[in-house]
């Protein structure tokens, strides 16, 4: 549904984006992750043909956004970083105002109004300018307007900015159940969210493409290897641990276990386990902690390139 192959994007000298290439298909749900300044608005203002590329292509529904620019923005509803509004409109007016831009008009359009408002959470609110809204509100009236024209494809920068924690849950909730028949595209600061949501994950750092897997995937693409938490009956002297081939750092944790840390892809669980025997310790617990999504970001964000 949404193809970008080799696209670059300069100013002046600097590539905000530098030949990136991923796909989004319809029924996925994808993070678009990266540092401030990585380029993901950049990226995403491209694909929505805000922005015309350096170089490279990108496709919405099959349509190429330089040449077709018209056909692709029939096919995607947008939410900027920054929330662009009408703030002396009201609410119910600016979504009845946006919706005849889409060409929308009579009762389609009054029934989508409705039904929208309601989806979104803005019942309440909707005879409310739009200035008076809470920033959390003004959110909504974004991610409807997005919304108001039933796009195929979903482009979302930052759609939970300023939203408390039963909004953000709502609104989860709606990608959710959007990602079901739409390609969703969103880019978040969130890392929980992404793990909540995302069906799989690209990561761009300094303009260049650093990740693209599911997000079960992710942790198997750095190098910063795996951390065991080993239990033992009585007293043992870690030195031995030391040895193994591939552990860098032993260290003794919280209720007497001991944390072990390796570099490398492999499990080292068989090799202390053996080691256990030899060295008589009876072993009480044995188990690989798998790094968090936060670990995994920085590392791939932070370091050169990782080929896949």
């Amino acid at each position: 549904m949404v193809e970008i192959s080799h696209l670059t994007k300069l100013f002046g000298q600097q590539a905000a984006v530098n030949d990136i290439s991923f796909t989004a298909g319809r029924g996925e749900i994808l993070g678009f992750l990266g540092p401030n300044g990585a380029g993901k608005s950049t990226t995403m203002k491209i694909a929505t043909g805000y922005l015309p590329p350096s170089s490279g292509t990108v496709r919405v529904a099959d349509f190429d956004v330089v040449e077709q620019p018209l056909e692709v923005r029939r096919r995607v509803g947008y939410l900027p970083e920054h929330n662009p509004l009408y703030l002396d409109m009201y609410v119910h007016e600016y979504l009845d105002f946006i919706g005849r831009v889409h060409g929308l008009g009579g009762s389609t359009l009054r029934q989508r109004v409705h039904a929208l408002v309601g989806r979104v959470g803005l019942t309440r609110e909707q005879n409310k300018q739009i200035g008076a809204l809470s920033k959390g509100y003004r959110q909504r009236v974004g991610l409807a307007q997005a919304l108001i024209h039933d796009p195929q494809v979903l482009i979302l920068d930052e759609p939970t900015t300023g939203l408390d924690p039963n909004q953000i849950g709502e609104i989860r909730t709606l990608i959710r159940e959007l990602g079901q028949d739409k390609t969703v595209i969103f880019s978040t600061h969130i890392l929980p969210e992404v793990q909540a949501l995302c069906d799989r994950v690209v990561i761009i750092s300094r303009g260049q493409l650093v990740a693209d897997a599911p997000v079960r995937e992710l942790a198997g693409l750095t190098k910063g290897g795996a951390v065991i938490r080993a239990e033992f009956e009585g007293t043992i002297d870690p030195a031995p641990l030391w040895q193994l081939p591939g552990v860098k750092a032993v260290e003794q944790g919280q209720g007497g276990a001991w944390i072990i840390r390796t570099e490398g892809k492999g499990d080292q669980r068989r090799a202390i386990s053996q080691l256990a025997a030899q060295q008589g310790w009876l072993v009480l617990g044995l188990r690989q902690e798998e790094q968090s999504l936060e670990q995994v970001f920085q590392e791939l964000t932070t370091s050169t390139k990782i080929e896949k």
